[in-house]
This record gives structure tokens, C-alpha cells and sequence, in this order.
């Protein structure tokens, strides 16, 4: 099974995350912060990988370091879990809808952890949720999971369509790029190795 357990305490957070990439998408999130919650439970989903992240911050300063931090963590537990990367698709790319928003999604589980955010949302807030947190989140998933991330909003107004396109877009791309490969089972990379 490719699975990790991860768990992460520092003087801000507390954060467990289980995941499973040969789930059905199946999530439990409590973060605190509700719109968060959604968006996890969404990119589970999209990405068929089984989710169990349990998150306590200090939301009494803002929600920064909680969603930060599990965007780390997640990451940590993507990387164990992709373990040596044999026999996966590697690469996944999506093309999100949701309603007048489109957003492009492409990644390489490349362990060059890279990210390019092209998202022109309006700073604010989506419940609890900041948006320019997005981007925070995406970025520690990526530097700690080894992903090359590039998410780009095509159109869109609406800020929650804009924000939901993007996290369920990333997730099918992930769920892409972890998928075992029938046709080839060794590391897909001309180099041999990532």
C-alpha cells in the first residue's frame, strides 16, 4: 500500500495527516477553518487519495501557520507515500471548470519542487480563509512533496469558483501523476532516477 503517516508539532501547530494514493477519495479534515476544510476534502476527492488530516493552530493570530503548515505537512506524507516513484504516470495536468471559472493545473512529481501561482483572485477572505493563503499552501505542498506545480487561472470572477477550480484541479493532476503506469515499470525519467 502507498501510504504514509506524518505528524508535526511546533510551538504554532498540530497537525496528523494520513493518506492513502490508492484510495477512493474518501476525506475526514478538521483544520478550524471551514473554507480550508472544504477545499481538502475537494482535492481529496479529486485526486482519489484517501485523507485523514487533523490540524490545530493559532487561530487566535490568523489562520497563516495552520494552513502553511499543512501544506507542509500533506507534502511530507505525498513524498513518503510516492515512495521511489516506480511505475507512476509522474506528470498530471488538469483543466478545471467551476461555473465561469477556469483554472489549468499542471505537475511533475519530479523532486525539483518548483511553483508557478498565475492565479488573479481579489485578496480577501473566504470564511475563515485568506485568500493569498493559497498560494502559501501550494508552495509548502510542493517544496516538501518534490512537486514542479504550475496553477493558472484561465478566467473567473466568483473568488470561491476561482479557489475550488484550483484545489480540485490540483488534486486530478496529483491523482494523474500518482497513478501506476501497466505499460512501464521502472522510474519514468531519461536519467534513471528523480
Amino acid at each position: 500500500m502507498r501510504e504514509a503517516n506524518i505528524e508535526r508539532k511546533t510551538k504554532e501547530t498540530e497537525i496528523s495527516v494520513r493518506l492513502n494514493l490508492d484510495g477512493t477519495g474518501e476525506a475526514q479534515v478538521e483544520t478550524g477553518i471551514g473554507f480550508f476544510d472544504h477545499m481538502l476534502i475537494a482535492f481529496a476527492r479529486f485526486a482519489y487519495i484517501d485523507l485523514v488530516l487533523h490540524a490545530s493552530g493559532d487561530l487566535e493570530v490568523d489562520a497563516h501557520h495552520t494552513i502553511e503548515d499543512c501544506g507542509i505537512v500533506l507534502g511530507l506524507a505525498l513524498r513518503e507515500a510516492c515512495g521511489d516513484k516506480v511505475g507512476i504516470e509522474r506528470i498530471g495536468e488538469a483543466l478545471l471548470p467551476m461555473d465561469e471559472a477556469l483554472v489549468q493545473v499542471a505537475l511533475d512529481i519530479s523532486n525539483r519542487a518548483y511553483l508557478v501561482w498565475a492565479v488573479d483572485c481579489q485578496d480577501g477572505m473566504l470564511g475563515e480563509f485568506p485568500i493569498e493563503m493559497a498560494e502559501e499552501f501550494f508552495r509548502a505542498l510542493a517544496v516538501q512533496s518534490g512537486l514542479t506545480l504550475h496553477v493558472r487561472q484561465l478566467s473567473g470572477k466568483n473568488r470561491h469558483h476561482i479557489m475550488e477550480a484550483a484545489f480540485k484541479g490540483v488534486g486530478r493532476a496529483l491523482g494523474l501523476a500518482v497513478r501506476k503506469n501497466t505499460r512501464y515499470s521502472g522510474i519514468l525519467s531519461t536519467k534513471g532516477v528523480l
